[in-house]
């Protein structure tokens, strides 16, 4: 009784913590997971190359899809990711979603991705790795594309596709979103709701660039990689909580942008976006 999964990360249009409603867009890199199921009745988490981060997250997920199933397994989940932990991109989301997928697939079960990914919003809320349940950032991995949710209640508002090069920046440090000063981000809730009607409107670019300014200040990072990448990229932001900062356009001007963000300290990549969500594999 074995599954794999594999989920993408996100990058921000719309950070949730002002108030509530947020949105994500999935990017092409993946954490995968494997989940072998036991008769222990025991379940333990294990990630790559991070032997003593904390596994809370996906021992629940596999604890959860099991409760729901009324199974009476144990498991070892295992995961590997290329996203990097702590800045922004996702990885908490990446890692529910594949988890749970992965565990499903051990039980030879189907279930609407949707609910799927309202398991591992659960195991996040339960673990404490969120402030908002992050309903956004998995539903974005978990269904690919540009979601748009209101995470009070978990509900999905809009999921499109988009076609865009992405350029990320992602320093040295982290950034965990459970240490967010939620207070400082809610005074910013009148350009959030700005930023939500921008992207119901499918004004995607314009809505990232707004929210991150707000929350640049919000949360105390220089806006000065924004200011950078402007007026040529069609969209920039803090993603999360940060560090990392996400911007998407044309290829030509990323790979212009990439040489500016390139003299700051940590790590620039390219990549694209991703449509196909989490899958099993």
């Amino acid at each position: 009784m074995h599954g794999r999964a594999k989920a993408p990360a996100a990058g921000t249009i719309l950070n949730a913590l002002a108030t509530g409603v947020g949105s994500a867009f999935a990017i092409a890199i993946s954490t995968t997971a494997e989940v072998e199921l036991d008769d222990s009745g025991e379940i333990r988490g294990e990630i790559a190359d991070a032997p003593d981060a904390d596994a809370r997250l996906i021992e629940r997920c596999a604890e959860l899809v099991l409760d729901v199933e009324d199974e009476a397994f144990g498991a070892t989940v295992r995961t590997e990711s290329d996203v990097p932990m702590a800045s922004g991109l996702k990885s908490s989301s990446a890692a529910a979603n594949a988890t749970v997928l992965a565990t499903l697939s051990a039980l030879d079960i189907e279930m609407r991705r949707e609910d799927a990914c309202r398991i591992g919003v659960q195991a996040a809320r339960d673990v404490g790795v969120t402030v908002t349940g992050a309903f956004d950032d998995a539903s974005a991995s978990m269904l690919g594309g540009v979601t748009v949710t209101d995470n009070s209640t978990d509900e999905l508002l809009t999921r499109d596709e988009v076609d865009w090069d992405v350029l990320v920046w992602t320093p040295p440090e982290r950034s965990f979103s459970a240490d967010a000063d939620v207070s400082r981000c809610r005074q910013v809730g009148p350009m959030a709701e700005l930023v939500a009607e921008l992207a119901l409107d499918g004004d995607y670019g314009r809505a990232m660039t707004v929210n991150g300014f707000a929350f640049c200040g919000a949360l105390g990072f220089s806006a000065d990689p924004m200011v950078e990448a402007l007026p040529d990229v069609a969209g920039v932001s803090l993603s999360g909580t940060g560090p990392s900062f996400v911007a998407v356009g044309g290829r030509e001007v990323l790979e212009d942008v990439r040489k500016s963000w390139q003299s700051l300290e940590g790590t620039t990549w390219l990549t694209t976006t991703q449509t196909d969500g989490t899958r099993t594999i």
